[in-house]
Formats: structure tokens, sequence, C-alpha cells
């Protein structure tokens, strides 16, 4: 704000307008929140959610020699927005942001930064802090429209506006825009993209194997809905100028002296650029090198002065850095005409040629299960590691908690690139790649039922020569087949290039670009997909103008590449391994009938607690009693199942079993335990003969076969009694033959007689 200060400050009247976006109200608001920035606006929609997001653009002590855009973008996930209090008993406040806050950060960062003009040096920042959410929807869109608005009312040289969306194509064909966290799960496509009114500038999707035209209706729908929130801003730029004054901004740019380009262009001809042609990272660089000591020559003796410049009117200096500049620019537009013109590439490949692919499984023996990708110069080394359902990822953020039973992480240290650079924790690159990975593969896991285990995949890119993240996804594929994860079908990744002629409207489709060709590119394009369709995509673009038709072409020379990847993947695992590694935890499922659940845990988890210490296991039990045990080897697994299913056992009469004494009370009773509980046997039932003392026949710790003789299924009451042994059946035989046969007819006076007498 200008004319700022404490008494003008409480005099400012908010600006406040709200639209409609395909049934969605939204509000933009300015004026209310930070005042001393350049530019700041409140964003909330009719579900609660309130965004604030603020810009400076810094015109004084700047780096003028820097060589890249200082572009900050953060996003502030705020736990109170949600009513949460985050942390634990000793931190109760937001620390570093989660990962989900580095990617939205990303997905801000990706379409505002082409936006700006090239050279530029000024520091930028724009903070997005969630200040409430209702927590049923991501807000990432908004604050790309935000940041957007921003920009352009601080009068920066932004050339806005963008904007972001995301809709969801259901299983019934339906579009969603602005989806809510269900409806995503729902979805079979999930699509975030950022345009401005006439161009496509990013776009982030994963899905359920969808066909390439299901992708195309998405992206045409995006559009049409971001034409109206451009024009949303549009309309609120205008009314802002009716209330406030816009003050334009300085921008300041580092660009390289250009008015000796005519004499570069005359030297470096394309016949001194072929010794690019044909060569490895890092000999293509030392070649490029070589072109510029060659041009520093070659104008030092056009009387160019390198470095500083002389007070004499007759001599012509230029800065180092600019020399470069002109190289670098010359060395670009001529590789651009070539593949334009003649489809040379670099390393001589085809358009679509993908570069040699080799495999390599079960690398590190005592891990779960191993794989190493090889794409050309790329390795990805995937390395996947199985445990037990309870074993799966928190996602404690801002939003409300939800749970990841899939994993992936990507590992870029800097020896793969020829680096030396201090590692510390994981950077947005890292969290980026995993990200994108991730998505890949998850349309193709096993389900929870079909597959209990949580599962972890770490890319490590041991050597990188482009395409590291797309390697990852090949490697892990491979990974989690050896491991035994019956995986829907093999997914692979590759990144295809676009060179466009804004003259003649000429392109050229690069398959697999390699990291010589990075800068080459108008268009970076990334797709994942198995034989029946795509699960993912990322798209950056850097120029105003890209049609559908291009989308097409692009879909399908990306379809040859990985169909030639898939294949040699099958070459070196045909179909998943039909045994899990030695290694790994075995897990076995039990379905338990809800109303038995009570009795296997019994008080305070007693039971389970136990059963996993005596049997080294993991013991899972869910809701609808779906048991998972998850053991180091299966001996172990199997004596905990046959635990369990003993304490299902359901007591009929003449059931037998050997049960233990575990106490004896007086002498009357014997107290044994079986099936989780305590039961007691009367005296009269451990003999077929009279006994003064329990202790005569049973003692403590004894294991002695009892028999069930009546049950009462109501009140979960048993009888029993002792089964007698081969040889207290015989000497029972042996009494009935010696005892005296009894006349009825004869008076009972005179058999109670002869009883005694024998006794």
């Amino acid at each position: 704000m200008i004319w700022l200060s404490d008494k003008t400050a409480v005099l400012i009247k908010p600006l406040k307008k709200t639209y409609e976006i395909e049934g969605t109200k939204v509000t933009f608001e300015t004026g209310k929140l930070g005042l001393l920035i350049n530019w700041a606006v409140t964003i909330s929609d009719d579900n609660d959610n309130v965004l604030f997001v603020s810009t400076w653009f810094k015109q004084e002590w700047l780096n003028l020699s820097s060589d890249f855009f200082p572009l900050i973008v953060e996003w502030q996930e705020k736990f109170y927005a949600t009513g949460k209090i985050w942390g634990n008993r000793f931190q109760r406040r937001e620390w570093r942001p989660t990962d989900e806050a580095t990617l939205t950060a990303r997905l801000i960062d990706r379409p505002i930064r082409p936006m700006f003009p090239k050279w530029i040096v000024n520091d930028t920042q724009i903070i997005a802090s969630v200040l409430s959410s209702s927590g049923e929807k991501e807000l990432g869109i908004w604050w790309i429209s935000g940041a957007s608005l921003w920009l352009i009312i601080a009068w920066t040289p932004f050339e806005g506006p963008v904007a972001g969306c995301k809709v969801s194509l259901m299983k019934d064909e339906t579009i969603i825009f602005n989806p809510t966290s269900k409806q995503e799960s729902e979805a079979k496509l999930n699509l975030l993209t950022a345009w401005t009114l006439d161009a496509i500038t990013m776009v982030e999707a994963w899905a359920y194997e969808v066909s390439n035209e299901e992708m195309i209706i998405a992206l045409e729908k995006s559009h049409e809905i971001i034409k109206k929130i451009c024009q949303a801003q549009i309309d609120f730029i205008e009314e802002y100028k009716k209330v406030f004054e816009i003050v334009p901004v300085k921008a300041s740019y580092n660009k390289p002296d250009e008015s000796i380009y005519g004499e570069v262009k005359e030297f470096l001809t394309g016949e001194k650029m072929e010794v690019l042609y044909e060569k490895w990272k890092k000999e293509f660089q030392g070649e490029l090198d070589n072109l510029d000591l060659e041009v520093k020559g070659y104008l030092i003796s056009k009387w160019y002065t390198i470095w500083e410049k002389s007070s004499e009117d007759d001599t012509k200096s230029i800065d180092e850095t600019s020399i470069w500049a002109l190289v670098y620019k010359r060395v670009k537009e001529v590789m651009r005409k070539n593949i334009l013109e003649k489809s040379k590439r670099l390393d001589g490949r085809k358009l679509d040629e993908v570069r040699p692919v080799i495999w390599e499984t079960w690398l590190l023996p005592r891990t779960h299960w191993s794989a190493l990708f090889q794409r050309g110069m790329t390795q990805a080394l995937s390395i996947t590691t199985l445990w037990g359902p309870d074993d799966v990822q928190t996602l404690d953020g801002m939003m409300p908690e939800s749970e990841k039973r899939y994993i992936h992480h990507y590992n870029f240290p800097p020896y793969s690139v020829w680096e030396v650079r201090m590692m510390r924790w994981v950077g947005r690159r890292e969290i980026g790649h995993w990200a994108l990975a991730e998505r890949a593969l998850v349309p193709v896991l096993p389900d929870l039922a079909d597959f209990p285990y949580t599962m972890r995949v770490v890319s490590e890119i041991t050597t990188c020569n482009g395409s590291s993240s797309m390697a990852s996804v090949c490697g892990s594929t491979m990974s989690l087949m050896n491991a035994w994860v019956p995986i829907k079908e093999p997914v692979a990744w590759v990144a295809m290039g676009m060179i466009y002629d804004e003259e003649t409207h000429n392109y050229k489709i690069l398959s697999d670009i390699q990291a010589q060709e990075d800068f080459l590119w108008d268009m970076d394009f990334k797709v994942a997909r198995t034989k029946n369709g795509i699960t993912a995509m990322q798209l950056d673009v850097k120029i105003k103008w890209l049609k559908m038709d291009v989308f097409r072409a692009a879909f399908k020379q990306s379809e040859w590449a990985i169909e030639y990847i898939i294949g040699k993947m099958l070459e070196v695992q045909p179909k998943v391994a039909e045994k899990l590694s030695p290694y790994a935890p075995l897990i076995m499922m039990l379905q338990v009938p809800v109303d038995k659940i009570s009795p296997i845990i019994w008080k305070g988890w007693e039971n389970v607690q136990r059963m996993e210490k005596d049997y080294n296991v993991k013991i899972s039990i869910a809701d609808d009693g779906m048991t998972t045990i998850t053991a180091v080897n299966q001996e172990w697994g199997e004596k905990a199942i046959a635990e369990i299913k003993q304490k299902l056992w359901n007591p009929e009469v003449w059931y037998k079993w050997v049960w233990v004494v575990a106490k004896i009370i007086e002498w009357t009773w014997a107290i044994v335990e079986f099936q989780w509980k305590s039961w007691m046997i009367h005296i009269s039932k451990l003999s077929y003969k009279r006994i003064n003392n329990v202790e005569d026949v049973v003692k403590v710790w004894d294991e002695v076969k009892f028999e069930i003789v009546q049950v009462d299924a109501d009140k979960w009451r048993i009888w029993l009694k002792r089964e007698l042994s081969d040889a207290e059946l015989k000497e029972m035989e042996e009494v009935k033959a010696k005892a005296p046969v009894i006349d009825v007819e004869k008076p009972h006076v005179k058999v109670e007689v002869k009883l005694k007498e024998e006794k």
C-alpha cells in the first residue's frame, strides 16, 4: 500500500468481490491484511476456507550479477486452521514444512516462474498461508490464482493472469471441479492444471489407467474452467484500479550484451559445433567450455577487451558473463535448428528412440528385494522393503489424518552428477520426484485384502544423465515384482521434450530426453503408463502456443517408448516372483468372528501382548475381525495362528484336550487353564474311585487330559471330568470283575450285610 501511516491505515476500506465459478463461490478481498507489502489478498470460498497470500517484489539492494530469477515460494500450513494442536508434548507449534506443503509450494512456483521475463533479478517472494480450512478439499489451486492476482496488481513485469484448476474424472465419466478428498479417492483421474487465457503452463495428473482421449477431455474441460477464473482476476483488477492507486515497480535485469551476437554467430558455425555431438555428459561440457574459450580468443583478435572496460574510445569491451551467454544462445539455436530441420539429436538417436536399457535384480542379498534399472548412463537402484499392515505411514499435517501403505522415496546424491556439496535433509527435488513415482505406481498395487503388506521402495540414483525420476519408476516396478508384490500391470515412465518454431509453427517431439538436451525444449512432458493406459503425467511448458494435437502426438509417441521399455522389463522379470524373500516377514491372515474378538485379546490386550512376545510376531485385529499376523518366519506365524484358532473354540460334549492344572483349592477342587480361561473340576470327577485329596491324582502344572461332559452355552460354563489312563481303566475292570452279583429279588438288607463283610 502507498501513502500509508498509522492515521491512514485505519481509514482504508477493503475491496471485496465474489465470483461464482462452476457452482463454487470464491471471494477475493484486499486492503484488510498485510498492509506493508506490495500486495496481499485473502481468498475465501463457500466451504469455510480462508487463504491469505502475500507478495514482495524487492527493488533495492539487488544482486545484479545473478544468473537466475530469485523467486521464493512458501506454502504455510496453520494447524489452527483445522482446529488442531500439532506436535509432541515438548513442541506445540508449526515447524518444518510437511511434504505436502513442499509439493504445494512447487505447484505454485512452476506456473508462475515462466511468466516473468528472462534475466530478471528482482528478489520476489510469495507466501501462502491457510487461515481456515474445512479439511474437505486441497487448497493449492487457489494459490496459483491468488499469486497471479497479487503479482499483476503489484504491477510487476508478470505476464498474467494465470489460474490453477483441479478436476476429477469419475467412473461414470462426469467431471467434477474442485473435488473433495473423498471424491478424489473415488475418481479414475485427478488432474491439476495451470493455464493462461490461451495457453497451458503446467499439468499434474494421477490416474487409474485412463486412455489418451480421456486425458484430453479432462484437459479441455480444465481450460474451460480456468478461462472463467482468469476473467474473474481481470475483473477484480479493474475494480482495484478504481479504488487504489497502482504504482509501477522498477524491474532490474542482468541481460547479456547482445551487440556483438552477430560476430559470435558468424564465428560459431554449425561445423564448429559438430564437436558437441556424440559426446557423453562430461565430454559435452568440456567441448562447450572449449568453444567459449575459442570465442573469447576470436573476440580478442577483433580488438575486444574482456573483463575490463577501456577508457579509450577506439577499444571495444565486453564482460565475460555476456560471452558465455552468447555462446550458450548460439549453441541452443543451432541444435534446435538441427532437430527441427534434420531430426538430428545430440547423441545420434532418432526422435522417438529410447536409449539402450539393461536390468539386474537381487543385487543386495539381505534386503527384501532390489533391482537396478539403467537407461544409457542413468541408473536407479530401487530397494523394496515389506512389513506388516500396522507399519503404514500416518500423514499428520494440517488436513485430517490419513495413512499410506505404499511409501516411495527418492535420493539424489551429489556424486550422481559429478558434484561435491553438503548433504543435509531431503530437498524439494527429492520430494517432488518421489511424489511423481508414488503416484505412478499406486494404481497398480494390490488391494489390502489380497496383499496385506506395507510397502516401501527407495530409489537411489547412482548415476544421472537425465530422466532419473522416470528411471526410478521403472526400477521400482521391477523391484516390486521381484519382491513378490502382485502388481496388476508393469508400469514404465518416459520423459518427452518438444522443440517449437514460433515463426513456422513447426514442432518435433523427442523421446527419452537426456541431460545435454534438457535446455533445448519448449515442453517437458513426462508420462507413466501400463499397456492399458496412463497412471501419471507431469507437464511444464515454456511457450504460449500449445494445441491439443501436440498432446495427442506426444501421447502416441510415448506409447511406443513405453512399449519398448516394458518389453525389456519382461525379458528379465516376466512375472511376479513366486516366493517371498527369506528375509522378509511372513504375513498370515485369519477372519475372526466379531463376537470372538474380545476373548482373543482378553482384558487389556493381555493375550495379544503375550503371543507377540512368545512367538515374536505382530498381531493386528481390525474392527471387522480380520486378523493379521506378521511373523519373522512361517513356523512362529503358524504357532500364533494355532493358538488363535484354539481361542475360537466352541465347547462341545465329549470334546477332549490336554489341559494344564494351574491351581488346587483346598483338597476338593482343581483349576485348569485352557482356551484363555480357567475352569474348575470337582474331586469327584478326577477318578473312578473315591479319593480323599485332589493331589492324590493331579498336581499343579500337570498336563492332564480332560473331557467335557456338559455345556451351558448361554452362561459359557462347562463341566469336565478327567479321562482315565489305560492302567486305571484296567484296574477298574478288575474291580468290576471281583464285585459280587447282586440278586435284586432278595431283601436289600442281605445285600448290605454281604457288602460290609466284603469290605
